[in-house]
């Protein structure tokens, strides 16, 4: 399952508003025979690619999958049916999948005559999947605000520290000082799959969100200042914050405007770290982690 878990993390910033998943195939005999992950909506899902990697091999062995076979026909051949046609004996799945149409994967995987065990290491799968499910139970798009504070003041990181531009790797849309609004990586979504405005809608932040939301983004990165984060972290619409606080900073002096708490109030550090230039914290608006089994 880890390997399955690892291979899922593939998918970040390319696969919504499909979710991230990752399947290992082992033969009847326990061992690895195939492999894959869920690219990008439109094309195979994970346990189609993994299965594609194993061949005949699969017949009589285990499926190990991230997140419940999907059980609906879509683009792609719905998940639990390959299973039952390439002969899986048993499958192992760490969460449940809350979009499962009708019966449920498991349900027909079981009434197939496939053996089903369900959470395991469900807590590990939801690193990965948890933003996913996070913007599936709230219905908006998950907000991370990415900034660098210094004796200047706060600004939008991710042009000012190399380090932060990584983040775009792994997000749907980032929003820009000036409103622009962009994917995170250029057309890793594949054409017309996410529908981004090239500006910010002129609407309160809820509402923002919640049609970034139906437009297929499922995570947002603010790489702004406070004036334009401000709504946002007031609305309580930040689910993360990553700072970034330079190297060395001037022992006799305090951020622009007397601020010197790194992150807002309401949030808890869950990550500090040094990286080059710079050390960065990781935090989460309390009550802000969504829970799953």
């Amino acid at each position: 399952m880890r390997r399955a878990i690892a291979l899922s993390a593939h998918g970040l910033g390319t696969t919504s508003p499909n979710p991230p998943v990752g399947c290992v195939i082992l033969d009847a005999w326990g061992h690895p025979v195939g492999e894959g992950y869920h690219r990008r909506k439109g094309e195979a899902h994970a346990e189609g690619n993994a299965l594609r990697a194993a061949g005949v091999a699969a017949r009589g062995g285990t499926a190990v999958v991230t997140l419940e076979p999907c059980n609906h026909v879509g683009r792609a051949p719905a998940c639990r049916q390959l299973l039952i046609e390439a002969g899986i004996a048993r499958t192992v799945v760490a969460l449940i999948d809350p979009t499962s149409r009708g019966e449920g994967g498991v349900t027909a995987l079981r009434n197939a005559g496939v053996a089903v065990e369900t959470g395991v290491l469900a807590d590990e799968a939801r690193l990965v999947l948890g933003p996913w499910l996070g913007a599936l139970d709230l219905g908006r798009t998950l907000v991370t605000w990415v900034y660098v504070t210094d004796d200047a003041g706060t600004f939008g990181a991710l042009e000012r520290v190399p380090a932060a531009g990584r983040l775009r790797i792994g997000a749907d849309a980032v929003l820009r000082v000036d409103g622009h609004l962009e994917e995170g990586v250029p057309d890793a979504h594949g054409a017309g799959v996410l529908r981004v405005p090239p500006r910010l809608p002129v609407l309160d932040p809820a509402d923002t969100l919640r049609a970034l939301y139906a437009d297929g983004v499922r995570s947002l990165l603010l790489d702004v200042g406070p004036d334009l984060a401000g709504p946002f972290v007031a609305s309580g619409l930040v689910d993360h914050v990553v700072a970034y606080l330079p190297d060395e900073p001037s022992p006799s002096r305090v951020p622009a405007g007397g601020e010197s708490s790194v992150v807002p109030a309401d949030f808890r550090i869950t990550g500090i770290e040094r990286v080059a230039g710079h050390v960065r914290v990781r935090a989460t608006r309390f009550g802000a982690t969504v829970k799953r089994t």
